[in-house]
């Protein structure tokens, strides 16, 4: 049984659950005393275990840049390029996802050696064949803008920081060695082939070129320049490990070696990377790195990590779970990253080269995960990438036809179910983000819906997708019930009627979905007819009825209509007694059950997307306390300060972002709605900076590990009694306390007081 995959039935742990471990250490250990910087409570080891496919190596947040070795070995724990579990580093590339079920990027990889120089990439299971190093997390340093590590086979220090758009290296040779870099634009991560690989020499220290690539993004193109800090002797060109003939052309396997007049025991490296040309590389590099100073870089990249985490001041006497919480914040700010050039160029989706200084281009939208939480954190915290965020994906929209669904580096991959970027989008327009056109938003929302790929044409003809039609039918529907109410919220605040009309009934096909006799969500194959046999645990049909996850899990996604589903269900009482089952039911999944179904709690799967908002539903039906117990259950034992301290897949910052805003105490179920619902804060005293010089306190009074229920509480200075809070009253500014005890307490039982929808 996998690390994490199943926890016991809930009853049965939570007496337990104050003793869960989130105490494991890593190599970044933080002293148990005040530290004056948030960046030193990050440890970007968490989460590179297990499958939580987290980045490892140098940013800044949000940045272009994710520079970062990458790892020899191959496979699905391999998705960012590095595992904790390896100990064999091929290079250092430019470009890594964080968090993503599917590998790709890795982008201009560069490894200094010594020696006699092998230019063969090699395999996992004969190392020594390749030009990789061993090397060891005793002789590795990492933290939020720097990476290090004692490449063994070479005695090389090799350090790395980064601006948005420059990668920043720093080698330490030996003394009495040759140094030597090696620059491969053949290797990738994950699908990722090289299909153009281009490397030229444009004076005595710098290098320019392009790799063209396949893999999970069709058509990847990106430009570099790189400037060495020590002059170049040679220049020796490989296709593979043939020497390839002058002058240089274009091949699929470019590989170069680099030799130094002296051997110099510094070597410095910079490499601009552009979506657009060479040109605007070596542009990026001026203007961002324009100098040598390798230290005060790291400094600044630190510095902008402290700006975007010290918005956050999350006090406790648990260190540990301050180092959770600020990495899991850190995780969050990976991506989207930014996807332009300094001058403002950009290519589209249309791979047609645009130029625009009004927003920042970005890309990275791992939108059917990031919609439920990531987003609606981005709208307290980082206001103006929200509006970037936005105008990024109506730029997509013109150039494509629609929506992004999960676009990376200028591609539309369409993986995952939905039109997820409707509720991103619809929420910041109903939180008052005016930064893009609204109007164009309602209009490239309806024509995303237009279309008849991806089960579309069935939901305008019968309202739900039949069984046998496609994959993952009851997820598309359910995914595009959620969407399409979002549009329906937009297109009331647009004063747009028939539109609304228009999708306010396409919002309700979920029920489509609902067997009343089983009350589950499942397979329709036609208007008298499921899919048989049925199970609601089995992981048979599950590619064909869902998307990583099976009937227990799907039944309760219909966040935009709780009250609903709750009335399909028969009301408050059979809603929530199925959902107490839903966390002690236990069944086979069979051996098709997908890897990102773990962090078990009887069948609520919280390493996987689609439960995210479940343990939130209670304060629908009047039981808030049920609530509470559950958040502070996973945030207690399901996330720890440990490399596999993630129960699934990072998913570009979705599991972090569960942890940050349930953390803060409280968590925003509908995804287009505004409303943050109560739970269970882990800190004692959280103050976000909301904007506009305002700021949000969230008090925990008498909190512990053993008072995780809320007994009442005030609204600045006044007697609150909802469930839930808006967006509106937070970024207001003010303080919201809550008074905490070891028993469950009236506090939002009555039903004026439920969370709403």
């Amino acid at each position: 049984m996998l690390l994490y995959s199943r926890i016991q039935p809930f009853a049965a742990l939570l007496a337990v659950a104050a003793l869960a471990s989130c105490s494991q250490q890593t190599s970044n250990e933080v002293p148990q005393t005040a530290i004056a910087h948030v960046t030193a409570y990050v440890d970007p080891y968490i989460g590179s275990g297990f499958h939580g496919h987290v980045f490892v190596g140098a940013s800044v947040p949000f940045g272009g840049i994710q520079l970062g070795p990458t790892q020899l070995s191959e496979g699905w724990d391999w998705c960012s390029g590095y595992h904790y579990s390896d100990s064999v580093i091929i290079g250092f590339s430019h470009t890594h996802l964080s968090g993503t079920g599917i590998g790709d990027l890795g982008d201009i990889l560069v490894m200094p050696v010594t020696g006699n120089v092998k230019l063969a990439r090699g395999k996992a299971e004969n190392p020594e064949a390749s030009y990789g190093s061993v090397f060891s997390h005793s002789g590795e340093s990492v933290k939020p803008g720097y990476y290090s590590v004692q490449l063994k086979r070479y005695g090389i220090k090799a350090e790395l920081t980064a601006t948005e758009r420059v990668g920043f290296h720093r080698y330490t040779f030996p003394s009495d060695t040759s140094s030597r870099i090696i620059i491969d634009l053949q290797p990738g991560i994950g699908w990722d082939v090289s299909t153009e690989t281009f490397l030229e020499q444009v004076n005595d220290s710098t290098l320019s070129g392009y790799r063209y690539s396949k893999g999970w993004a069709v058509d990847q193109r990106i430009y570099f320049t790189a400037i060495f800090s020590a002059p170049i002797r040679s220049f020796s060109v490989y296709e593979d490990e043939a020497p390839a003939p002058l002058p240089v052309k274009p091949g699929k396997k470019t590989k170069a070696v680099i030799r130094f007049a002296e051997n110099p025991v510094n070597v410095m490296l910079k490499v601009g990377i552009s979506p657009v040309s060479t040109a605007n590389a070596l542009a990026n590099i001026q203007a961002e790195l324009p100098d040598w100073n390798f230290d005060a870089t790291v400094k600044a990249a630190d510095a902008a990590w402290e700006k975007e985490l010290g918005k956050v001041k999350f006090e406790t006497a648990d260190t540990t779970r301050r180092r959770i919480f600020y990495t899991a914040l850190y995780h969050t700010m990976v991506a989207p990253s930014i996807f332009n050039d300094h001058n403002g160029d950009y290519r589209g989706t249309d791979k047609q080269v645009y130029h625009d200084t009004t927003f920042t281009n970005l890309t990275t939208f791992s939108l059917w995960d990031t919609y439920r939480g990531a987003h609606p954190l981005f709208t307290l915290l980082q206001q103006q990438r929200v509006n970037d965020m936005v105008k990024t994906m109506l730029k997509i929209y013109e150039q494509q036809g629609k929506l992004p669904v999960w676009h990376l580096v200028g591609n539309e991959t369409n993986t995952m179910p939905g039109n997820s970027a409707f509720p991103v989008i619809a929420d910041a327009a109903l939180k008052g983000f005016d930064g893009f056109d609204a109007a164009l938003a309602l209009k490239a929302m309806k024509a995303s819906v237009m279309r008849d790929d991806r089960g579309l044409g069935y939901v305008h003809k019968l309202g739900y997708i039949p069984a046998t039609s496609e994959t993952e039918t009851v997820a598309k529907g359910l995914e595009y019930s959620i969407d399409d109410w979002s549009a329906a919220q937009l297109a009331k605040r647009l004063g747009q009627k028939e539109e609304q009309a228009f999708f306010e009934a396409r919002a309700k096909n979920y029920r489509h979905y609902f067997d009343k006799t089983t009350r589950f969500m499942r397979g329709r194959i036609s208007e008298t007819e499921w899919r048989t046999p049925f199970s609601p645990f089995a992981a048979k049909h599950m590619k064909d009825d869902f998307a990583e996850g099976n009937a227990w899990q799907y039944t309760w996604l219909v966040p935009h209509d709780v009250a609903g589903l709750m009335e399909l269900m028969g009301g408050p009482k059979p809603f929530t007694d199925k959902l107490d089952s839903l966390f002690v039911a236990e069944g086979d999944m069979g051996e098709e059950a997908s890897d990102d179904i773990t962090g078990l709690i009887g069948q609520y799967a919280h390493g996987n997307e689609p439960s995210h908002h479940i343990t939130y539903l209670y304060a629908y039906a009047g039981q808030p306390w049920k609530t509470a117990e559950k958040v502070r259950f996973i945030l207690d034992s399901l996330y720890t300060a440990a490399p596999a301290g993630l129960c699934g897949n990072e998913d570009v910052g979705q599991m972090s972002a569960w942890y940050v805003l349930s953390s803060m105490g409280f968590y925003q179920v509908n995804p287009a709605n505004g409303v943050y619902v109560l739970g269970s804060p882990s800190a004692d005293r959280v103050t976000l900076q909301v904007g506009n010089g305002k700021t949000f306190t969230l008090i925990a009074k008498n909190n512990s590990t053993q008072n995780i229920y809320v007994q009442k509480a005030t609204l600045n200075g006044k007697d609150y009694t909802r469930t839930y809070i808006r967006y509106a009253d937070i970024v207001a500014g003010g303080e919201l306390v809550l008074e905490m005890g070891n028993k469950p307490s009236t506090f939002g039982v009555k039903e004026e007081d439920w969370a709403k929808d």
